[in-house]
């Protein structure tokens, strides 16, 4: 039987018949195991999975392309792709809101949110697609700085997917329509990095799941080294590229033994110096969540609850990592 995998539904049914132990995460065989706790969005909920399975807290929300949980245990979240929200998750109600439909000069224009970021001094970034810009706000909405964001295809819903304010005070946007990351300097907004996400000689083929194919970059973190990681959206890859544009380490689509990558999202380099990483529209019987070690891509850790979050679940936060997390 080397090699035979079953089917979702009949590994759901040897589960209700006992005859196979339901298990929330897998590791690679020989591999160092990790557990994580992990907030996710889909299916129409958002849930806390706890590190043996169990869901802790789950509330009704539609779809998210970015997620942060702040130091007092609230979820600041994106609602209806224009709002940026903060949930208690004790009482279940939003504690604060910013509508980019309905502020900041954007009446009357159609604008969606795929990215924020919750700053220092009760300060938020968001990157507005459509108006093509991004704003840092105080709580009280009032926009304290401003800068343009350069788009080729402009597109409100493909302008931008996650930005990612650095230390430095650059912000480093991924531009989904575009196919490239773009480091704008923080003040004035010129682009002082660029890097144009490769296609490696293949033909674009449409679609959200492995068939397709595309340079539509999801995720871009900056590592400590200088280099900057990329998850390539469907181009089903991880690349980490110098300041010079040099691809220096790279995960492609099947690199990893029975494990196939479809849209990669979300990019967390833990502490450890393993990255974590988000595989949306991947099919039942593909993890949401891998975790490896890019010395060696051992996987260390999968995150399997597609029949939680269902085949669209694009961006996550592991919980129980003590130290900073790039993410």
């Amino acid at each position: 039987m080397t090699g035979f995998r079953l089917p979702p539904c009949g590994k759901f049914l040897l589960i209700v018949l006992g005859l196979l132990p339901w298990a929330p995460t897998r590791a690679a065989e020989g591999a160092a195991t990790a557990q994580h706790r992990v907030i996710m969005q889909g299916e129409g909920k958002l849930a806390i999975v706890a590190a043996d399975g169990t869901v802790e807290w789950q509330m009704p929300w539609g779809g998210i392309h970015d997620i942060h949980v702040l130091p007092n245990g609230h979820v600041m979240v994106q609602q209806d792709m224009h709002k940026v929200v903060e949930i208690d998750p004790a009482t279940k109600q939003i504690v604060w809101q910013y509508d980019s439909a309905t502020r900041g000069g954007n009446e009357g224009r159609r604008v969606e949110v795929h990215a924020f970021q919750p700053l220092p001094e009760g300060r938020v970034m968001i990157a507005e697609s459509g108006p093509g810009r991004i704003i840092e706000i105080n709580r009280a909405g009032d926009i304290l700085h401003e800068i343009k964001l350069q788009v080729r295809r402009p597109d409100p819903h493909r302008d931008t997917r996650l930005v990612r304010k650095l230390a430095s005070g650059n912000y480093l946007v991924c531009h989904e329509g575009d196919g490239m990351v773009r480091e704008y300097e923080g003040r004035t907004g010129r682009v002082v990095w660029e890097y144009e996400v490769p296609l490696f000689g293949k033909p674009r083929a449409d679609g959200h799941g492995p068939e397709a194919f595309g340079n539509q970059a999801f995720a871009a973190v900056r590592l400590p080294n200088g280099h900057t990681l990329i998850a390539t959206g469907n181009g089903h890859s991880v690349l980490e590229v110098t300041p010079g544009k040099e691809i220096v380490w790279k995960l492609h689509q099947r690199d990893l033994t029975g494990i196939t990558l479809a849209w990669v999202t979300t990019l967390e380099v833990l502490p450890s110096g393993r990255y974590v990483i988000g595989n949306c529209h991947a099919g039942p019987d593909q993890p949401l969540l891998v975790e490896i070690d890019p010395k060696t891509k051992e996987v260390a850790w999968t995150f399997d609850r597609y029949d939680l979050f269902g085949n669209s679940a694009p961006n996550s936060q592991v919980l129980d990592v003590e130290g900073d997390v790039i993410r």
